[in-house]
């Protein structure tokens, strides 16, 4: 009866190292680091931490630089601007993290986050403040 071969150890420890390869955080961010200006003239970095706190978000996310529970609800929102999708459908660009902010069931109806009533300026200003935080942690090459 013939035995079957073990798998190669060099294989396993390969296949290892290129899943663990796959998960780097230190990608940088996938908008510009001036991506904020984008959003209009006015939007603050300053106002969208103070509406992040305001507005209960840290309920459910977790906000770096920001006060609040240990939350576990929503993703953490620290590493906004390295995800491909905002709430895992649009495409992550500034102009559609704004309209998920504003409205987030008339992008997904089946989601868990409710419409806050923010209004354009102050979903701006809290897109600012996340594109700013993630991209205070990119690298520069």
């Amino acid at each position: 009866m013939r035995r079957i071969a073990r798998p190669n150890r060099l294989l396993l420890v390969l296949a290892a190292l290129s899943v663990l390869g796959a998960c780097r955080d230190g990608e940088p961010p996938l908008f510009p680091v001036d991506a904020a200006q984008g959003l209009g003239e006015q939007a603050s970095p300053e106002r969208g931490a103070r509406l992040i706190a305001e507005r209960g978000c840290t309920a459910c996310h977790t906000v770096p630089g920001v006060r609040g529970p240990a939350s576990r609800v929503g993703p953490p929102l620290g590493n906004l601007a390295r995800q491909a999708y905002v709430a895992g459908l649009l495409p992550n660009t500034p102009d559609n993290l704004v309209r998920w902010l504003m409205d987030p069931p008339a992008v997904n109806p089946r989601t868990a986050m409710p419409d806050m009533g923010l209004q354009r300026a102050e979903a701006e200003d809290i897109a600012a403040y996340l594109m700013q935080r993630a991209d205070r942690h990119a690298r520069t090459p």
